[in-house]
């Protein structure tokens, strides 16, 4: 019935298992977490409800029981190059990108719904966000990225790929609507860009140009200290 697709089959046993995964091997700095506590906070959020009406807010228990403190220095914003980022962060051991966080790796990669009157996942399909912007997976991207963006210090860092058809930096977008309104000016003493192309890619952005010059001013108008360097190796 809906465009998208449906729920990740078994969710329960990979949420649980990436959340043991990531207090026992992954970063187990973060301390003791109970983790069916944390899968049962968030199944709530969304299971017996219609998955149009699930909003960020809905996934706050959740974010309280799996926060952990985000260390200064090491956020990495992105957009349009997940696999990278990914690579590049090497599990929160140079960088902590969102997914790197308890809260962000429990649910990388996942999908997930419920319906209404109904205490079941929804495994044939879900909505996709053209379908209903509130639904289960949207609102928390929304929600974890915010509290991401709440919680990041120091030097904060952003990857953006140079090749992405709409533009480095695409309006709308998680970085333009979420992450960069909860920056804490206060506790960011610098921002460095790094705009990088996909190999063989085409070169379609720069520092200073298209959608990062839009980028650069709008973080220089809020007041914030910014550097920007092309292809970073």
């Amino acid at each position: 019935k809906w465009k998208g697709e449906g729920t990740t089959l078994n969710l329960d046993s990979i949420f649980i298992g990436r959340c043991y995964d990531y207090i026992r091997i992954v970063n187990p700095a973060v301390g003791e977490k109970n983790c069916s506590e944390i899968w049962e906070a968030f199944k709530n959020a969304f299971i017996d409800k219609d998955p149009c009406s699930v909003l960020p807010k809905d996934y706050e228990l959740f974010i309280n029981l799996s926060f952990h403190t985000i260390p200064p220095n090491k956020s990495l914003f992105w957009e349009n190059n997940q696999l990278l980022v990914n690579s590049f962060a090497d599990r929160g051991r140079r960088y902590m990108s969102l997914a790197d966080t308890l809260f962000g790796y429990v649910a990388d990669f996942l999908n997930w719904c419920g319906e209404a009157n109904s205490p079941e996942l929804d495994y044939e399909s879900c909505p996709t966000t053209e379908e209903c912007e509130n639904n289960p997976v949207e609102s928390f991207w929304r929600m974890a990225s915010v509290t991401y963006a709440q919680h990041s210090s120091g030097v904060i860092h952003v990857l953006l790929n140079g090749s992405a058809a709409g533009g480095a930096y695409p309006v709308p977008g998680f970085f333009a609507d979420y992450e960069i309104p909860n920056l804490q000016k206060d506790k960011v003493s610098k921002i460095v860009i790094w705009v990088v192309d996909d190999i063989e890619g085409p070169d379609r952005d720069s520092c200073g140009i298209h959608t990062v010059a839009i980028l650069q001013n709008r973080l220089e108008n809020l007041g914030f200290d910014i550097t920007c360097t092309d292809n970073y190796e």
